[in-house]
């Protein structure tokens, strides 16, 4: 789901956890299931999807098109995803993929507060 879209996140939340399945867009794997995530609003840049790689070697972060979004489930502990992947350590960041299908990212983890926040934009919802 595009920022752009239309995001109802009150068909989403209950009781500030997540209600439903949180599945890969491209290829529905399972990453959380219901109650397992906290809704917060946080305003992060998020690289765009399509990217994979810098442009060149000595190119920085800035240079991704990123993404501002500001709608996000975030997970405590690592070990409460059914299915996710990491990318290496970029400023004290790690980004979250999906583990099957390697898209993204979905969200980030923090290496800080040890915490991963997926955007609900980037996640399909489905009713378990």
């Amino acid at each position: 789901m595009s920022e752009k879209q239309e995001l109802n996140v009150a068909e989403l939340v209950e009781n500030e956890k997540n209600k439903t399945n949180v599945n890969c867009t491209h290829c529905g794997s399972l990453m959380l299931k219901p109650g397992c995530a906290d809704y917060v609003e946080s305003e992060y840049d998020l690289p765009e999807t399509h990217k994979k790689k810098r442009p060149a070697p000595d190119a920085g972060p800035t240079e991704f098109p990123c993404e501002k979004l500001k709608h996000f489930w975030v997970i405590n502990d690592m070990f409460t995803f059914e299915n996710i992947g990491f990318s290496h350590t970029v400023d004290q960041t790690k980004y979250l993929i999906c583990a099957d299908c390697e898209i993204g990212p979905v969200g980030y983890h923090d290496l800080q507060t040890k915490r991963c926040y997926v955007a609900l934009q980037r996640v399909k919802h489905v009713n378990a």
